[in-house]
């Protein structure tokens, strides 16, 4: 008995640490667009910072243990206070500060039901996430679309409809010609859909289009994960979305089950280069429940 409690203990000593030193080695990068809006990078969701004349109007926040990292980083760049937050959808790697911003003075902003899945408990990856608490969860929400004003900068806030998830938002800046898409799009890799929240591969492939809509060809696009990227590149991926819907689709109509789908591996082999964390066999799985829900 005592064994096991030593090792359980132990276990839990290095679980401890390995989790502190992760978060110790976590640095914040930032990457200038234009004359007043960067992109900050650390750990979870690419964050939008936009400088006005009176404030910061910020997208997104990572995970909580990094606000006061985040904060330092936008200091180096203003010194001014952070007055809007906007919450491009509800998972945590792009919503977990809300609470520490919030006291910091922020306004946080979203899509309604962004607010209703951060009340309640949902389920991420088969994981329960329990509500994030009152002061976390935004101020001010919208059905549709939203439009801000700051000095001489409108900044178009936009809901696409059950993509990534069913509260998703696309921030645009009209005259700096910056689109902040939050994980809509996932550059160079293979999208996340979170079907327990909504979303759906026809979404997906709708919202991509409404990004391509909304840019040109000088559009600097800030996706969720990845690399600033453009709207070819986003013609690239749209184009690989309608593929593998339908290879998958094709599948189905065959009679195909989803465990047959998943280990043939010829089915999207050309697309190898975005494997990463949703891995090949993962979009497929994916992309079948989806079309299947339907």
């Amino acid at each position: 008995m005592k064994t096991s409690l030593l090792l359980l203990t132990t276990f839990f000593v290095i679980l401890s640490f390995n989790a502190f030193s992760q978060q110790k080695e976590v640095k914040i990068t930032s990457e200038k667009l234009t004359e007043n809006i960067y992109v900050l990078r650390g750990q979870g969701g690419n964050i939008g910072v936009f400088v006005g004349g009176n404030g910061v109007f910020m997208i997104d926040d990572q995970f909580a243990p990094l606000s006061k990292k985040i904060l330092a980083a936008i200091k180096t760049i203003t010194d001014k206070p952070i007055t809007y937050l906007v919450n491009t959808h509800w998972h945590g790697d792009h919503t977990g500060g809300n609470a520490n911003f919030q006291k910091e003075g922020a306004v946080i902003v979203s899509h309604e039901n962004v607010r209703k899945r951060m009340s309640i408990e949902q389920v991420i990856r088969g994981k329960k996430r329990p509500a994030s608490p009152k002061e976390a969860l935004p101020v001010i929400t919208f059905s549709k679309d939203i439009q801000f004003y700051i000095d001489d900068e409108p900044i178009m806030i936009t809901h696409i409809h059950n993509a990534h998830t069913d509260g998703d938002a696309l921030v645009y800046f009209g005259n700096s010609n910056v689109l902040h898409v939050g994980d809509a799009y996932f550059q160079g890799k293979f999208p996340y859909i979170d079907l327990n929240s909504g979303g759906t591969i026809d979404g997906y492939i709708e919202g991509v289009k409404k990004m391509i809509m909304i840019a040109d060809d000088d559009t600097k696009i800030i996706p969720g994960h990845g690399n600033v990227s453009s709207k070819e590149e986003l013609k690239i991926y749209l184009s690989m979305l309608k593929d593998l819907k339908s290879v998958i689709a094709s599948e189905i109509k065959k009679g195909v089950n989803l465990e047959e789908v998943k280990k043939n591996s010829s089915l999207i082999e050309k697309y190898k280069s975005y494997n990463g964390w949703i891995t090949e066999e993962k979009i497929k799985e994916t992309i079948y429940k989806s079309l299947k829900m339907n």
